[in-house]
């Protein structure tokens, strides 16, 4: 990453694609799994391996502070974000919940057109697993669940329900990672091609039970 990539018309501007470029960066890192759960993020390495400055990098870790994805020790730094075995249980559990609630809510659906989202986001996964992009996986099995407690109609649900999958999203990343070491590249494509065909039937009972053998958490130790 270089200076000279951002805008250099105007410093705002250069400093705020910085930022945008730092947080991109960084971000596709922690969740293809090149840094773990707890791992320092040190100031001075950071700033010569991105090639920038303290001020952008500063203000991609607060933005990125705010997604979740790392935290601010009082005098140790910045690391990336940690939850206990118990937190990451009970945000499952929870999620788990809101799932059940909206698939009973939403199925059947009122048009055919309500799957749109859920098909749009099926042929990202396929494209992201057949490209071998790690990141985009998990950003498609993140985006397909959205889709699917969308189905609900209710946006405080829908609201309630990412800011849960924003605390989780590394968690379901180092998932992901143990399954893609554990599993074939296609299974994790055949479970939303088998979740996806329940829904598109309309009969809420047989999407639950699709949804409770899902395999969410199948991989987290």
């Amino acid at each position: 990453m270089d200076d000279v990539a951002a805008s250099t018309v105007d410093g705002e501007l250069e400093s705020v694609s910085l930022v945008d470029l730092a947080v991109s960066r960084l971000t596709r890192e922690i969740l293809s799994g090149k840094s773990d759960p707890g791992e320092r993020l040190v100031e001075e390495q950071l700033t010569r391996r991105l090639g920038i400055s303290r001020a952008p990098l500063r203000e991609a870790l607060r933005l990125l502070a705010q997604q979740g994805l790392v935290e601010h020790v009082p005098r140790r730094g910045v690391r990336v974000a940690t939850l206990s075995d118990r937190d990451v249980r009970e945000l499952y559990e929870l999620r788990d919940m809101l799932e059940r609630f909206s698939v009973r809510a939403g199925i059947p659906v009122g048009r055919e057109s309500d799957l749109a989202g859920l098909r749009a986001t099926l042929d990202q996964l396929r494209e992201a697993t057949r490209v071998g992009d790690r990141m985009a996986v998990a950003e498609s099995h993140r985006e397909f669940h959205v889709a699917l407690v969308a189905l609900a109609g209710n946006r405080q649900l829908s609201a309630v329900y990412g800011s849960i999958l924003v605390k989780l999203q590394l968690y379901m990343a180092i998932n992901l990672r143990r399954e893609a070491e554990l599993a074939q590249p296609l299974d994790g494509v055949h479970r939303h091609e088998r979740l996806f065909e329940a829904v598109a039937g309309g009969d809420p009972e047989e999407v639950l039970r699709v949804l409770a053998g899902h395999g969410a958490r199948s991989y987290l130790g």
